[in-house]
């Protein structure tokens, strides 16, 4: 019979990564010592969570019902972005972060391909992005940007934008060498490390990246990176406009189409939802 436990997820701690399990060492005919493991399963009616874990952090416009089906981001979660070229990922990512941020919630926008140049004329058309705190990868050319990650990440934040995760992995490439599957793996580390709370604040991270695509378009990245996507989103130019949509939403956000327009002054405008298999 199984015992009555609860196993209880402290503060915001969150349990993921690999399961637990118990080593032991088993002897062979020859003597040859080799060891076994037995994974332990989990009921999800044994954990306990901190409830603000589950409360949506919204920006109070019409991309909340595609975010979660609670009606905003969810905390300890990675989206990730793709879409074509122009289409305006940047700029409504930064959208977003910036009125999560008048809502309250501490953000970042880590940039390993803009400039404060570049970034200047965005604050122009947007001036509440002025506010945002922004790392500039580019200004640390001669460091290493694992310990710039590491350092600008400790402090804890509720949403942390990445533009783009190719882009932070080819600085770590070009500093240390290797492949850029070893720099995404290294990249993937720190970012569940924050997932988990794992930094001074023990704030849930959730992290909004802006990902490239293949030459047949579709995701660039490892499965690990896609296992550990909560949800996957598309821009792009169709017939009628700009549009946004989930293939992947893990918290249960509407799969329509959500149409915006980037140029406007001030907000990305959103417009209006349609079908994904509409004509």
């Amino acid at each position: 019979m199984r015992k009555d436990k609860k196993i209880k997820v402290m503060k915001n701690k969150v349990k993921r990564g690999r399961p637990a399990g118990s080593t032991k060492s088993k002897v062979l005919s020859g003597g040859t010592v080799v060891k076994t493991w037995k994974p332990e399963t989990v009921l999800m009616d044994d954990l306990e969570f901190n409830k603000d874990l589950f409360v949506p952090m919204p920006t109070g416009k019409r991309i909340d019902s595609l975010l979660s089906s609670e009606g905003g981001l969810m905390k300890g979660c990675n989206l990730a972005f793709i879409g074509d070229p122009g289409v305006g990922k940047t700029t409504v990512i930064l959208d977003v972060l910036a009125d999560l941020q008048a809502k309250g919630q501490k953000v970042l926008f880590i940039s390993g391909e803009m400039n404060s140049i570049d970034m200047h004329g965005y604050v122009k058309r947007f001036p509440k992005f002025g506010q945002v705190p922004i790392l500039f990868l580019g200004d640390y050319i001669e460091k290493d940007p694992m310990v710039i990650l590491k350092s600008v990440l400790t402090e804890g934040y509720d949403v942390v934008m990445i533009d783009s995760m190719a882009e932070v992995c080819t600085n770590i490439v070009d500093f240390h060498g290797g492949t850029n599957k070893n720099a995404e793996s290294q990249v993937l580390n720190i970012l569940e490390k924050h997932n988990k709370g794992g930094n001074q604040a023990e704030l849930n991270t959730t992290f909004l990246i802006i990902q490239q695509v293949t030459k047949a378009g579709t995701f660039a990245g490892s499965n690990r990176f896609k296992h550990m996507l909560t949800g996957m989103a598309r821009m792009q130019f169709v017939e009628g406009g700009r549009c946004i949509s989930f293939s992947k939403n893990r918290r249960g956000g509407q799969m329509d189409r959500l149409f915006f327009r980037v140029d406007t002054t001030k907000n990305v405008s959103w417009l209006h939802t349609e079908a994904v298999n509409a004509e």
